[in-house]
């Protein structure tokens, strides 16, 4: 009787443990959610940056880019920005310095502040958030502290800035978020 229960304990043991191995190669969800994470932030209106031009301190310091998608930098007036990722804005400010204005110039741009996201609806804090990027739906709602008790998990309504209607996504792991997009997540219905 001893014995059995034993090899009754361990057969199941063995059947749980194998249900947790996985041998096989990256597949669906995950290769979705890599693919997005390498796609570079682009830059848009509202997004707040710190520029630093070495030796330049009368150039360095924050800027905000304008409504028409351009920053306005000493010396060279409006430098187009939206749509460029940090790096591409980098290169355009230095080559716009040394046409005439600085010999060789070094620069460097940190985002201060990205565009907030904000979401609604059955999360335990709803309100607006800083976007940071490569943000999930999933991250998102852990950014508001979680689902409130009345949560509908399967999916969510998403209205991205370059939209005017809301769309209902999965909730998963590869749904990404874009800065200023309007996240609600709804009840659930018994």
């Amino acid at each position: 009787m001893k014995a059995s229960l034993i090899w009754a304990a361990t057969l199941a043991l063995v059947i749980a443990l194998s249900g947790c191995a996985s041998d096989g190669p990256i597949t669906g969800s995950t290769q979705a959610l890599q693919a997005a994470q390498a796609t570079p932030y682009k830059l848009s209106a509202g997004d707040k940056l710190h520029i630093v031009v070495f030796g330049e301190n009368n150039l360095s310091g924050d800027y905000t880019i304008t409504p028409e998608g351009t920053i306005g930098f000493p010396l060279v007036g409006d430098i187009p920005a939206a749509g460029l990722t940090i790096s591409q804005l980098q290169k355009s400010v230095a080559d716009s310095l040394s046409n005439r204005y600085v010999q060789n110039p070094r620069v460097t741009i940190d985002a201060s502040s990205l565009r907030p996201f904000y979401i609604l609806g059955e999360v335990n804090k709803p309100g607006q958030y800083s976007y940071t990027p490569d943000l999930t739906a999933m991250a998102a709602v852990a950014t508001a502290q979680g689902f409130t008790y009345r949560a509908d998990m399967s999916y969510i309504y998403i209205r991205h800035a370059r939209e005017a209607s809301e769309r209902q996504y999965p909730l998963s792991a590869t749904t990404m978020i874009e800065p200023g997009d309007t996240i609600r997540v709804t009840q659930r219905y018994f």
